[in-house]
């Protein structure tokens, strides 16, 4: 119980802090996608500090997948933090709601969901977006796995991981306004508007999910060598 309230809580802190940038600050106190990107870092790098040694700080299915697919996982626990993870997620993005809601000028949009075609920040088609969140997620998770089996990298490893959150954000914000997260992807559809985000949310289940399986394959065969 104690490994499924930290994944619960710590996604409820990604999807809090991160999106909570992005719907409040973005544009209102102009720290931009930049400022998004490196909130989004800080949000896995705080939260992996303080409960990393409880639950692994996975707050992510696609992350939990490849620890799984790497072997270093227990089935057992698989549906459970997938599960814990997507509610954080959910009840982060009620809050967010909530927050926002309380604004004079209350206006919901996109509310920082994910999307492609016409949902995509830079108009970005289907096959880009699935490309991009692809490859993204699958070396975020091979960052993950390398940087917390290795003795001399482990103690930092959280730094490691935020650092890459940050970069991948920096590079996808304008493409699909970055998943890498199925979860994350899931909370924000229920609230967004102005599209079909939730018609588009099987991508960012799908990408993400075959990205964390290839990180967890490439992480079998580096044992192996």
């Amino acid at each position: 119980m104690k490994k499924l309230f930290s994944e619960f809580f710590g996604t409820f802190w990604l999807v809090f802090g991160g999106c909570g940038s992005a719907i409040f600050a973005a544009s209102g106190q102009g720290i931009g996608s930049f400022g998004v990107a490196v909130a989004f870092g800080l949000t896995v790098l705080t939260m992996a500090f303080a409960v990393g040694p409880i639950s692994g700080a996975h707050f992510n299915p696609a992350v939990t997948l490849g620890f799984w697919s790497c072997g270093k996982f227990d089935t057992k626990l698989l549906l459970g933090y997938v599960v814990v993870q997507v509610l954080g997620a959910i009840v982060a993005a009620a809050t967010l709601f909530l927050i926002l809601s309380g604004k004079s000028d209350f206006s919901v949009g996109s509310f920082a969901a994910n999307g492609y075609g016409d949902l995509s920040p830079g108009g970005y088609s289907l096959e880009s977006v699935l490309i991009t969140e692809f490859v993204t997620t699958a070396f975020f998770v091979i960052i993950i796995l390398g940087s917390t089996t290795h003795k001399a990298s482990k103690k930092l490893s959280p730094i490691a991981i935020g650092l890459a959150l940050t970069l991948i954000h920096l590079i996808t914000i304008p493409i699909s306004n970055t998943s890498v997260n199925p979860a994350r992807s899931t909370g924000q559809v229920f609230f967004a508007e102005g599209g079909d985000y939730v018609g588009q949310l099987w991508l960012f289940w799908l990408a993400p999910l075959a990205g964390a399986l290839v990180a967890g394959f490439v992480c079998r065969l580096s044992k192996k060598a």
